[in-house]
């Protein structure tokens, strides 16, 4: 395997050079949860928030770092457990892997995993840490394409991992009605 060469290394994340190729690679985590979480009522939990790469508000699934709370040790579940209580309130009766991947190739090193989280129920307001601004929504999934066409209609952005998600869920029958 071509050793690594480090070009600059910030709080949390690193520029990374293998083979001639520069990515980003994260520091300050091991993996990241995404969250398909969906409450009994059959509906998407979704959030929204400021993202200042791209200086807007983006509407995207819950999501958060594993690892980094400190603990090198963080299970992915354990981690999708927690970030779906802060950032939305909710609190999982059943966390499955879905399936990993990478967030975007051929600039990071990044891979997701995404968890189906069911059997919700309210446990507190969501909303984020201290450094989160997090508005959730909470969409009927049988209304979710033509919500998300609305919001991205009225100059909202969307963040793709969403469709990857209602794909998944949609695989899993979750969109079936009983």
């Amino acid at each position: 395997m071509p050793e690594d060469i480090l070009h600059f290394s910030g709080r949390y994340l690193d520029l990374v050079e293998r083979d001639g190729w520069e990515f980003v690679s994260r520091n300050n985590a091991h993996a990241v949860a995404v969250l398909c979480a969906v409450t009994p009522d059959k509906e998407i939990v979704l959030v929204e928030q400021y993202r200042r790469p791209v200086d807007e508000r983006v509407i995207e699934l819950p999501a958060g770092l594993v690892g980094d709370t400190g603990d090198p040790d963080e299970q992915i579940l354990e981690a999708a457990g927690r970030e779906l209580i802060e950032e939305t309130g909710f609190e999982a009766g059943s966390l499955e892997m879905i399936m990993q991947c990478p967030t975007s190739s051929g600039l990071t090193s990044e891979v997701i995993s995404f968890i189906l989280a069911s059997d919700l129920r309210r446990v507190g307001p969501g909303g984020g840490d201290e450094t989160e601004d997090i508005e959730v929504h909470i969409v009927p999934l049988d209304q979710a394409d033509d919500w998300l066409n609305g919001k991205h209609a009225g100059g909202m952005s969307l963040d793709p991992k969403i469709f990857a998600a209602l794909h998944w869920l949609n695989r899993k029958e979750v969109l079936k009605t009983s």
